[in-house]
């Protein structure tokens, strides 16, 4: 039986098989300099790289990443990219490299500021598509409860492993139409960043959704990129509702009660 992407067959001591998820050190490395090393599923690597760009503020858009090659090496991989004049600049001005686990958050930050850096409030699309699609208010708790058994049903990563995050990018209608499973599940989400910006699908007509609790982090990635709305199976921390609600971002995740609306994206 084949095996998707990212997931590889062992033999363990008693002779049976097993499959499991691959953990790799990807280094994302722009303009010849190496900004993270993330342990990291090794699939879906330009994706990972154009979305690691737009949600840490590297890039504003996919075309100022260009010359994108995944080199492997003998201790891991490098996803390569070149930035265009301006925001290298821009990363010249914030470059650190650094070496992170898959929990890792806060990647190639290095002041307080930065950590907790203001979340624009950018104008949101109408959810749902361009014609008879509704405010991300309309996304109710039942909504979200489909959305997660719809990302549930697509994780063949995790299918064959039992092992990995995801993220989602769920639209009414619609269903999910982008996932991307990772190990680490801000990998996970800056793959999905990046492939929804390389085939041009607007984050603000949907919700992202995930299948990990809700840090502040994970906010800040959906905000910057746009979304509509994010939605997660476990609790949120509760800096992560007060930044949703500072960005406008709709938050539904799990509370006493099931599944809650914590910030209403208003």
């Amino acid at each position: 039986m084949s095996l998707p992407d990212g997931a590889i067959r062992i033999t363990l001591p008693d002779g049976a098989e097993q499959v499991l998820p691959e953990e790799t050190a990807v280094a994302l490395v722009y303009d010849g300099t190496t900004q993270a090393v993330m342990m990291a599923t090794p699939a879906d690597l330009e994706d990972f790289l154009i979305g690691f760009a737009l949600t840490e503020g590297l890039i504003e858009a996919p075309g100022e990443v260009s010359g994108v090659e995944v080199l492997e090496q003998p201790r891991g991989i490098e996803a390569r990219g070149w930035l265009a004049a301006g925001a290298g600049l821009r990363f010249m001005e914030r470059r650190r490299a650094m070496a992170g686990p898959v929990g890792c958050g806060l990647c190639g930050i290095d002041s307080l500021e930065q950590a907790l850096r203001p979340l624009t409030r950018a104008p949101r699309a109408p959810f749902g598509g361009e014609e008879g699609g509704a405010a991300s208010a309309g996304l109710t708790p039942d909504l979200a409860a489909r959305a997660l058994d719809d990302l549930r049903a697509g994780q063949v990563l995790k299918d064959a492993s039992r092992a990995t995050h995801a993220a989602g990018f769920w639209v009414p209608d619609a269903g999910i139409v982008a996932l991307r499973e990772d190990v680490g599940r801000h990998n996970a989400l800056d793959k999905l960043v990046g492939a929804l910006a390389r085939q041009g699908i607007d984050p603000a007509r949907g919700a992202v959704v995930m299948t990990s609790r809700v840090s502040v982090d994970l906010v800040q990635k959906a905000a910057i990129a746009g979304a509509g709305a994010l939605i997660a199976p476990s609790a949120p921390t509760s800096l992560a509702v007060r930044e949703a609600g500072a960005a406008g971002l709709r938050l539904i995740a799990r509370g006493a009660r099931g599944l809650t609306v914590f910030a209403t994206g208003a």
